[in-house]
């Protein structure tokens, strides 16, 4: 599919899943999957010697057996962690309640249970239909608008109704929609389908592929590696890669992307650990070698960066936009048994000449900021790409 830079407007949009309430804030970071290593360095003999610690339980036993009214033991210790997190002071550093843990590792899983839509919060049309998806394969399109749900009347809901609607249901259900005034109907069925991290295609009239990532998930290196291959069958000489707005997942989702692209051996970050640096290095036969431009700004953080410093510095790709968010620590996960979560920063993540971009971010190659267009009021209501546009006139040259 070829598609052209023509700009694009501000709208909200909310992907139909099941959990709909999905954590796309700066604070997600870089997260390590890994659940043991807390217990690594510390064991239950060194916590039994802890004073401090036993102090701790001292006063904790105490409120329960001697406060006048009656204790919940649950909110109680997740009052008590949630104080300790943030004594810390750390903004990656949190207490994530079930609800924010679930919206988390949904967020970051890489695949879902729905039809494969997402539709505008105010009008409740469809904005995007995505690729081998049950809605894609029920023939709905985008600027359908959904006016009924099996045999019930839609209109007055809101978009987040409508899509606990179709959470709720384990069956085949029938969505009533709106196309240029007639009314067409689809039956459809929610599925277990990867979660859409990319978009792609090729920029019209030229050898230039373009891929926008949006969160590094799980599934991100597969549907990455699927659209290289999309992508080169298509003629592609050249590759713009969109990390614009994208505020990170999972490290090993850059490390494995940047794997594709970067030469065996060659260094892809590296983690600081108490004034301990440990080397990470690409172990894998891929590799490319035509030239990639990458899009970045001020929302691009972490992951993001991880990844734009790996190309730039050791595959020699060139960077265009503005300068990133500047976070270079990593979070690690540990899940409670209460299904509540601890994230909690583990390292400083340094880019392959060891520079680390904290609070710094990386300033771009080329310098170029979009232009908005406002209305009468001053409200922005569209954005020129220049920065894609500045992007195609460099590869193209």
């Amino acid at each position: 599919m070829n598609k052209k830079f023509t700009g694009f407007n501000l709208k909200l949009v909310l992907i139909i899943v099941t959990v709909t309430s999905v954590i796309s804030a700066i604070t997600t970071g870089v997260i390590i999957y890994n659940n043991d290593r807390i217990t690594a360095k510390i064991g239950y003999s060194d916590l039994s010697n802890d004073k401090e610690l036993n102090q701790f339980l001292e006063v904790y036993a105490n409120i329960l057996s001697e406060y006048y009214e009656d204790i919940d033991k649950g909110k109680l210790l997740e009052k008590a962690i949630s104080a300790m997190l943030n004594y810390l002071g750390d903004d990656y550093t949190t207490y994530l309640d079930n609800n924010g843990a679930e919206d988390l590792m949904t967020s970051l899983a890489g695949e879902y249970t729905g039809i494969g839509v997402s539709i505008n919060n105010n009008d409740k049309a469809i904005s995007k239909v995505y690729r081998d998806t049950p809605a894609s394969k029920a023939g709905l399109q985008e600027g359908d608008v959904i006016v009924g749900f099996n045999d019930q009347d839609v209109t007055e809901l809101s978009a987040s109704e409508i899509v606990n609607l179709i959470k709720k249901c384990n069956d085949s259900f029938t969505l009533k929609v709106s196309r240029n005034g007639e009314i067409f109907l689809a039956t459809l069925k929610s599925e277990k389908i990867i979660y859409p991290s990319i978009d792609y295609y090729m920029i019209d009239s030229t050898n230039i592929g373009y891929i926008y990532i949006s969160a590094f998930s799980k599934t991100l290196e597969s549907q990455v590696r699927q659209a290289l291959d999309e992508l080169e069958q298509n003629g592609m000489t050249s590759l713009i890669i969109d990390l614009r707005d994208d505020t990170g997942g999972y490290l090993d989702a850059a490390h494995n992307v940047a794997s594709l692209f970067i030469e065996k051996g060659k260094t892809i970050y590296s983690l600081e650990y108490k004034k301990e640096v440990t080397k990470y290095v690409d172990k894998t036969a891929d590799k490319k070698d035509y030239k990639i431009m990458v899009l970045i700004n001020g929302n691009s953080a972490s992951a993001s960066e991880i990844l734009t410093a790996a190309l730039k510095e050791s595959y020699g790709a060139s960077v265009l936009g503005e300068t990133s968010f500047g976070k270079g620590k990593v979070q690690q996960t540990m899940e409670l048994e209460s299904g509540s979560m601890v994230k909690y920063t583990s390292a400083y993540w340094l880019t392959p000449n060891g520079t680390c971009i904290d609070q710094v971010g990386i300033v771009p190659d080329y310098l170029i900021s979009n232009e908005e267009v406002k209305n009468e009021e001053g409200t922005v209501v569209e954005i020129i790409d220049k920065q894609l546009e500045k992007a195609v006139e460099i590869l193209s040259s």
